[in-house]
């Protein structure tokens, strides 16, 4: 469960060059429901508010995540991820990843140095281990604003065809990432029908999902590009995020009944 939870973080929060973040509005607020099969099994939600980081204005990016109900009384999850992603260029310029699940737990904090592709690393949970200076790549992004990446896309480069390649950062390595847009499909929400972009990124089968092509995200397909739903084929069962309410998003989402 640990790892299914991680690997729709990085979907979700989680998927370059630099790119301005425009459509995106402080005081954003999207909340999803998650559910594995039949049962209610979290929640997540995503805060946005415009900063300043060290004098530069950024996006202030704050996700959590937990299970609930049944599922918590098992496996509890308190996921916290936060990111200072600089405005003009969509590039992080601090990320922390605090988490705790079930038994396990994990607190690491990055600070990136896009001018060097170089960032620090430090592991706040073994303060003993200290910090250390990692070797990166262009244009990398860590799981909150890869998401933010995505959204501010133009519709012209996010298209029926379009193969979108990056590099995450999730919590002390590297994770290339491959997601193609394969049609539109008119998606039933619980706010009314809207049309969206079919998304499926590539994922590794064998341990966790079925195959190469287990997991489908739809975005809204406007100049928002919101994911409003997300589904991952397992070995066993299947994992849904649903998005649950959102205000201050920019441009209105256009539902029909």
């Amino acid at each position: 469960m640990k790892k299914i939870l991680s690997i729709l973080g990085v979907l979700f929060f989680a998927l370059g060059f630099s790119q301005k973040l425009d459509i995106i509005q402080s005081g954003e607020v999207l909340n999803y429901r998650i559910h594995y099969g039949v049962f209610n099994a979290g929640t997540a939600s995503l805060t946005t508010l415009k900063t300043n980081y060290q004098g530069v204005p950024h996006f202030y990016v704050k996700g959590i995540g937990r299970t609930t109900g049944a599922v918590r009384a098992f496996f509890k999850v308190e996921d916290v991820y936060e990111s200072f992603i600089n405005y003009q260029t969509g590039l992080p310029s601090y990320y922390v990843r605090n988490v705790k699940e079930g038994g396990y737990s994990q607190h690491f904090q990055t600070v990136f140095n896009h001018s060097n592709q170089t960032l620090i690393l430090t592991d706040k949970k073994t303060p003993a281990n200290g910090s250390k200076v990692i070797k990166s790549v262009k244009g990398i992004q860590d799981m909150l604003s890869a998401f933010y990446y995505l959204r501010s896309l133009p519709q012209s480069q996010l298209k029926v065809g379009s193969i979108i390649n990056m590099n995450i950062w999730i919590d002390d390595e590297l994770f290339p990432f491959q997601l193609k847009v394969t049609g539109t499909e008119l998606l039933k929400t619980k706010f009314g029908m809207i049309n969206t972009l079919k998304i499926i990124p590539s994922v590794k089968s064998g341990r966790v999902f079925k195959d190469d092509e287990s997991v489908t995200m739809w975005v809204s397909n406007d100049i928002n590009h919101v994911p409003l739903s997300i589904k991952a084929d397992l070995l066993v069962g299947s994992l849904k995020a649903d998005l649950d309410s959102y205000k201050n998003v920019k441009t209105p989402l256009k539902f029909n009944p």
